[in-house]
């Protein structure tokens, strides 16, 4: 009987994770009015950055209050404050991919919420270790899901 629940329980999340997986990510940009201007592409893999050492992400610019934007549908999973990010928003997405958006101004969108992608939820700011620099919205997508098969010897991981 628990060998028989065990494999209906593996099957169970089997199917969801590839159910994640396939669903299509349709990213959009996340800050209202901007374009691929607005962003400097060396931020993406930038070393060393502060205290980081790497910078996993880009650095989208505008000014201070413009609507940042879920640039894909999901669930959120945090909003709040941390130390460097400031005040940060987490959104689980499609293919397992959490989106990360820091050193927001406001947040205007709570934990365990469905949201659309285009909907508003915070403005650029600068806050957490953003403080005192050109107001941006630090943008980062994480995979839950690891691909060994990029494994390289690259610094800036993998």
């Amino acid at each position: 009987m628990k060998k028989k629940f065990r494999r209906k329980i593996l099957l169970i999340f089997l199917i969801i994770s590839l159910i994640g997986l396939l669903i299509p990510q349709n990213l959009i940009i996340p800050v209202e009015g901007v374009d691929k201007n607005d962003w400097n592409p060396k931020t993406f893999w930038y070393y060393p950055w502060g205290k980081s050492v790497t910078h996993k992400g880009v650095d989208v610019f505008a000014k201070e209050g413009t609507n940042v934007i879920s640039s894909v549908n999901g669930i959120v999973l945090y909003s709040g404050e941390i130390n460097l990010g400031g005040n940060v928003i987490l959104i689980l997405g499609p293919k397992w991919r959490v989106h990360y958006y820091a050193h927001l101004n406001n947040i205007k969108t709570s934990g365990s919420k469905l949201v659309k992608r285009g909907t508003s939820i915070g403005s650029v700011g600068t806050s957490g270790n953003a403080a005192g620099k050109a107001p941006h919205l630090h943008y980062s997508i994480i995979t839950l899901i690891p691909y060994p098969w990029r494994i390289d010897n690259d610094k800036q991981g993998w």
